[in-house]
């Protein structure tokens, strides 16, 4: 050995400088090998806002895991890293700063204000990059991108520019989702609704010909009345024909407005007339460009009101309501007000309720686009989406999709590359500014970060520039990893910008996976006080415990919850892998890991767990294929702790202990080629312990991360040594059943005697009579067809024979039929429930030969444990 293991697992002695090492020796980098397939991811950039949390960790993990495979399987592979600028929620989170500093953005200016940015990216990025390392990320940090840095502008502004003159990007008047804090404008994807207090304030609208009465108009926003332009009512409504045509005054206001006939109102709806503010109101706007009405905006980007609003401009908006409500009412011109309860939107970042405002902003003309992802996803190169419902989701979003309001009042971003001449007011469009760069302006919002944010997966890889060598060479991307709930926001805009201007899809495969929950299922939040810091996970449990922890149980798709139970169990996994690991080692005198096993060596053990082996490498290569990767640990858990730990290793101490060197020695090689398969399955999930053992092996290897991952080999395909295995290991656990039952310890020998219906069964117990021993203990151990048992003992069917345990001075007759009897009852229940089952002609039809064949085996097999139950129960019973 090149050192021994420590007697205990300390996973921070383990992880200790070992990140540090790998970079050291660039094994995250592209192999080079260009006869090698490529396999490459592009990581979610998470943003420059803070600390990654445990989505951010499950996340990584799920990336990590195949990508280290898949560079363990000879892949050419590229993890790039980078991060996101996070434009409105990195800036808020600045203001927020400068507020509790007593300064805004507007005391730095613009220039002062992007450097106090950049000083907070800097910082929050470090920490972003220490805590990758914690978690053992195999990325490729010489190929770290930003959103913000030199190429990725460039790929920025050459996108904005091609669908501008393409048409696609145009720039207008409209009502968009405001955010008042930030002063910018927001997507309909960046909106939240959530259910606010509210009232329904009915007002009357007097008819301005002096004409008694006036019309009663319900509104929720009585501050944007300053912005009425029309009454609408509908041109059916019997109530209204009368008076289509006429004027009304905006009361508080003063001033007269249309009454106009529009199909927006609906006559079944309150009083069937609606006030119509242009300026202030989506659908308003719709009914204003119908009808040609003028739009009045009455507030400031702020929220506070303007001159438009007369005495109450400066006042905040819900000042404001406050403020002119009691005027209506002190005026009469307020009838009642109606509480009430309704679904508000309110920005994401800031958490400050939305206004719909008129406002002049840049828009991506989203049906061509949208048009060609549909398309794709009709055709071979489609981008496939795990699980495979989450298309619905994908093309439900393109199938319903607005034109995209790209710009924002921001200054920490991607500057909008147009400029307007300050003579002419003439605007350009290019790549850089007009050669005449001082008699133009260049326009002062700043692209949503999603724009650069969609590029990601081409412009990390060195486009425009198409000739790049990354670019030719990893382009497409093979998977993105990410959550289900930014399908929208960030996987469709990826596809769509792809296709656009690579012609390709950006990915192969999108798999998705759910929310980390807490304990009680609910969503991790600052609010509830709930959130898991995943380092303060690192520092109690390890990385190691963390990531098997993550992916344990884990299904695509699907949300997890957090668990400091089962982190404990992660830990005790580990844990058992290295006192394993360590008991092995310390047993190999001079063997080495470069040893090939020789089958013609083999005891039936041997034969069994090589079986075995092979089956799981196969199970769990093809799961991790499939992103079933919850299910490939369950395959590792029983095979490394159930058969490996328990009982392999144990049967071999047999031999390890005994006096047979040649058996000795070949026993060695045989333990040590399965721990370094394991090994070397293992490291993908537990990167750092699997690394510090195999390290620890004597052989050649310089680090696990480059080593090759295991493959099958036919030579050791065994069912009949799993069979004969299954039936020992039944046997001696019914044994050590019935010790228990009768509180008869492991010190004390027993007589043992097992009948056999299955006469093949015979030859394998007296031959591996020593493992047997082992583990019950015998002073006499009989096999045969045909016994002489005494009717005082405890039995126990197992699969092909029954086992009996002579105790006639501790057993209880009465105890022993009424145990026999439950399980005759529970062997009848699943014989009942394959019976329904395989009765099924759906099941019949559709499951495949195979687990049909599998489903009967296993009726019969309890079918024959019934019998031989019902026939001992007759016996005990015949000899009370």
């Amino acid at each position: 050995m090149k050192e021994e293991l420590a007697p205990k697992f300390d996973p921070k002695a383990v992880e200790a400088g070992r990140y540090e090492k790998w970079l050291a020796q660039g094994v995250f980098k592209p192999s080079g090998d260009q006869s090698a397939k490529p396999y490459s991811i592009v990581i979610p950039p998470p943003n420059v806002t803070g600390k990654l949390h445990l989505g951010h960790a499950w996340d990584t993990t799920l990336q990590d895991m195949i990508i280290r495979q898949k560079r363990m399987q000879g892949f050419d592979t590229l993890w790039v890293p980078g991060m996101d600028h996070a434009g409105i929620a990195t800036q808020a989170k600045v203001e927020a700063k400068l507020r509790k500093e007593g300064i805004t953005r507007y005391d730095l200016g613009r220039e002062a204000f992007v450097d106090k940015v950049w000083e907070w990216k800097d910082e929050f990025a470090a920490t972003i990059k220490t805590q990758w390392g914690k978690l053992g990320l195999s990325l490729d940090y010489s190929r770290e991108r930003f959103t913000l840095d030199d190429g990725l502008s460039e790929a920025v502004r050459k996108v904005f520019v091609d669908l501008y003159n393409k048409g696609l990007i145009y720039r207008g008047e409209y009502i968009v989702n405001w955010d008042p804090q930030a002063r910018t404008a927001l997507s309909d994807i960046e909106v939240i609704h959530q259910d606010d207090e509210g009232a329904f304030y009915h007002l009357i609208y007097q008819y301005a010909d002096g004409t008694p009465g006036g019309i009663e108009i319900a509104t929720t926003r009585p501050e944007t009345m300053f912005g009425d332009t029309a009454v609408a009512v509908n041109a059916h409504d019997p109530r209204y024909q009368a008076v289509i045509g006429k004027n009304v005054i905006v009361p508080g206001v003063g001033r007269e407005i249309p009454i106009i006939t529009d199909e927006h109102a609906d006559p079944a709806f309150g009083t069937g007339a609606v006030k119509i503010t242009p300026a202030h109101d989506p659908n308003d706007f719709q009914v204003g460009n119908r009808h040609d009405l003028p739009r009045i905006n009455c507030m400031n980007d702020d929220g506070t009101m303007n001159a438009n609003a007369g005495k109450y401009q400066g006042m905040d908006r819900f000042d404001c309501r406050e403020a002119l409500v009691k005027d209506l009412q002190a005026s009469g011109d307020l009838i009642k007000i109606d509480p009430i309860v309704h679904s508000v939107g309110h920005s994401e970042r800031t958490g400050v309720q939305v206004e719909a405002r008129l406002s002049t902003q840049w828009f991506v003309k989203m049906g061509p686009l949208a048009e060609a992802s549909i398309h794709n996803q009709e055709t071979a190169d489609k981008v496939t989406f795990v699980p495979e419902r989450f298309e619905h989701t994908f093309l439900n979003w393109m199938n319903n999709i607005h034109d995209w309001v790209i710009s924002r009042q921001l200054w920490w971003g991607h500057r909008i590359p147009a400029w307007y001449n300050k003579v002419s007011g003439e605007m350009y469009v290019g790549m850089t500014a007009p050669e005449d760069a001082e008699n133009w302006d260049q326009d002062p919002d700043v692209l949503d970060t999603w724009f650069s944010s969609a590029l990601w997966p081409f412009s990390t890889m060195g486009w425009p520039d198409t000739d790049s060598a990354d670019y030719k060479r990893y382009y497409p991307t093979d998977t993105l990893v990410t959550g289900y709930d930014i399908i929208p926001f960030w996987v469709a805009r990826m596809i769509f910008q792809g296709l656009e201007f690579t012609g390709q899809r950006p990915f192969k495969h999108v798999l998705l996976h759910g929310l980390i929950r807490d304990e009680q299922g609910r969503k991790m939040s600052k609010s509830l006080g709930n959130g898991i810091d995943p380092m303060d996970v690192i520092d109690q449990y390890g990385a190691d415990a963390l990531r098997w922890f993550l992916v344990n149980g884990s299904t695509p798709g699907q949300d997890t919850r957090f668990s400091w139970d089962k982190m404990g169990a992660s830990w005790n996994f580990v844990n058992k892998i290295w006192n394993m690991s360590r008991f092995v080692l310390m047993n190999l005198a001079d063997t080495s890991a470069d040893q090939k096993p020789d089958p013609a060596t083999f005891d039936l053990s041997d034969q069994w767990i090589f079986a075995r082996l092979d089956q799981t490498i196969a199970s769990v290569t093809a799961k991790f294929d499939s992103f079933e990767f919850g299910e490939a640990e369950r395959d590792l858990y029983n095979f490394i702790w159930n058969e490996l730990a328990d009982w392999y290793i144990e049967m071999s101490k047999e031999v390890l202990y005994g006096e047979d060197e040649a058996a000795k020695a070949a026993k060695r090689v045989n333990l040590m080629y399965v721990l370094d398969q394991v090994l070397r399955l293992m490291h993908p999930i537990m990167p750092f312990v699997t690394e510090k053992i195999w390290l620890t092996m004597p052989h050649d290897g310089e680090s696990l991360v480059t080593a090759a991952y295991p493959t099958t080999h036919a030579e050791f395909a065994n069912d009949q040594a799993i069979d004969d295995m299954q039936a020992i290991i039944e046997l001696i656990r019914a044994v050590r059943s019935i010790r228990t039952d009768v509180n008869a310890p492991l010190a004390s020998p027993i007589d043992v005697q097992v009948r056999v219906q299955d006469a093949a069964l015979a030859p394998i117990f007296k031959a591996n009579f020593e493992f047997i021993d082992r583990f019950v203990h015998s002073k006499h151990f009989e096999v045969g067809t045909a016994l002489d048992t005494p009717a005082l003992a405890a039995t126990a069917v197992i699969s092909g024979a029954t086992v009996y345990v002579p105790l006639a001075e501790l057993i209880d007759l009465a105890d022993e039929i009424a145990k026999l009897e439950k399980e005759a009852t529970k062997l009848q229940g699943e014989i009942g429930r394959l019976d329904k089952k395989l009765g099924n002609a759906g099941f019949l039809a559709k499951a495949p030969a195979a687990v049909v064949a599998e489903q009967q085996a296993k009726q019969a097999d309890f079918a024959a444990k019934l019998a031989a139950t019902t026939a001992r129960i007759a016996e005990l019973q015949a000899a009370k």
